[in-house]
C-alpha cells in the first residue's frame, strides 16, 4: 500500500490531480475542477494558469479546459538531448550576453520541437522560459533549419500521418537551405519573432536547433546577418565539442 509522504507540497499534489484529471476526463469547467479536487475555485485558477502555460492544459473559447500538448503521448527524445543540453549551455549564455536576447535550445521529437533549455535575457520585455513547451517543428525557427536539410522524400515520409504537405514544405523551405538559417515571425506566438539554425550531430544530421528569441517590436531587418553570424559560431562551438566527446 502506498501512503501520502510526510513531506507532501499540497500545492504541487494538487496540481498534478488536475492534470491528471483532464487526461482522463477532459475537457472540464474550472468549478468542476475544483469540486472535483476539493479545492476552493480561486486555487484551482491558479493551478490551472501554470498547467497552460507549461501545456499541461489549454483552455479554449467554451472556457473549458481540456489536456494540453504535455499531456499526450510522444516519441522518446534522443538520448543525447543531455548531453546537447550541457554543452550547449554556456554557449548559450554566451550568446544571450553578446546580443541581449533570450536563446533557446530545441530537440526535433518526430514532428515535434521540445524545447530542452532557454536562457532568458536581462531586458525587462523578454521571451520568457520555453523549457518543456512542445510545438510543431515546422511552425518553430529551429525547427525549420532542421528540416530544410532534409530531402522533399524525407519530409514526405516524416509527415505521412500529418496534415502537412512534405513536398510543398521542402519548396517553402528552399530560401532556409541556402540561407542557413530561418526566421520565425509569429507563427508559434503572436508577438514573439526567432531567428534558429540548426545544431548538427557529430553523425551529420541535426539533432537540435539554437534560436534567438525576442519581441517582434524589437525585431528589425538590419542586425540579422550579425545575429546569424553569431548563431552559426554558437553552434558550431557546440558541434565541435559534440564531436569531440563522440
Amino acid at each position: 500500500m502506498r501512503n501520502p509522504p510526510t513531506s507532501l507540497l499540497n500545492s504541487v499534489d494538487h496540481a498534478l490531480q488536475v492534470a491528471i484529471l483532464l487526461q482522463q476526463e477532459g475537457p472540464l469547467r474550472l468549478v468542476d475542477i475544483a469540486q472535483r479536487i476539493s479545492i476552493a475555485p480561486s486555487t484551482a485558477h491558479r493551478l490551472l494558469t501554470s498547467l497552460v502555460y507549461r501545456e499541461f492544459a489549454t483552455q479554449d473559447a467554451d472556457r473549458l479546459y481540456r489536456p494540453g500538448p504535455m499531456l499526450r503521448p510522444v516519441e522518446a527524445p534522443d538520448p543525447g538531448a543531455q548531453r546537447l543540453w550541457r554543452v550547449a549551455r554556456p554557449r548559450m549564455r554566451r550568446l544571450m550576453e553578446l546580443v541581449d536576447e533570450t536563446v533557446t535550445l530545441l530537440v526535433p521529437v518526430g514532428t515535434d520541437a521540445r524545447f530542452i533549455s532557454t536562457v532568458e535575457c536581462t531586458r525587462t520585455l523578454r521571451v520568457a522560459d520555453r523549457t518543456g513547451f512542445v510545438m510543431p517543428l515546422h511552425h518553430t525557427a529551429g525547427g525549420r533549419a532542421i528540416l530544410a536539410e532534409k530531402t522533399a522524400e524525407e519530409l514526405i515520409e516524416l509527415y505521412r500521418d500529418e496534415d502537412v504537405d512534405g513536398r510543398r514544405l521542402h519548396r517553402e523551405l528552399s530560401r532556409v537551405r541556402a540561407k542557413g538559417f530561418a526566421i520565425n515571425d509569429q507563427r508559434t506566438e503572436k508577438g514573439l519573432t526567432a531567428i534558429g539554425v540548426a545544431v548538427r550531430s557529430p553523425d551529420g544530421p541535426s539533432c537540435g536547433a539554437m534560436a534567438l528569441a525576442m519581441p517582434t517590436t524589437r525585431f528589425r531587418a538590419d542586425p540579422v546577418q550579425e545575429w546569424v553570424a553569431l548563431l552559426k559560431t554558437a553552434a558550431a562551438r557546440v558541434e565541435e565539442e559534440l564531436a569531440t566527446e563522440s
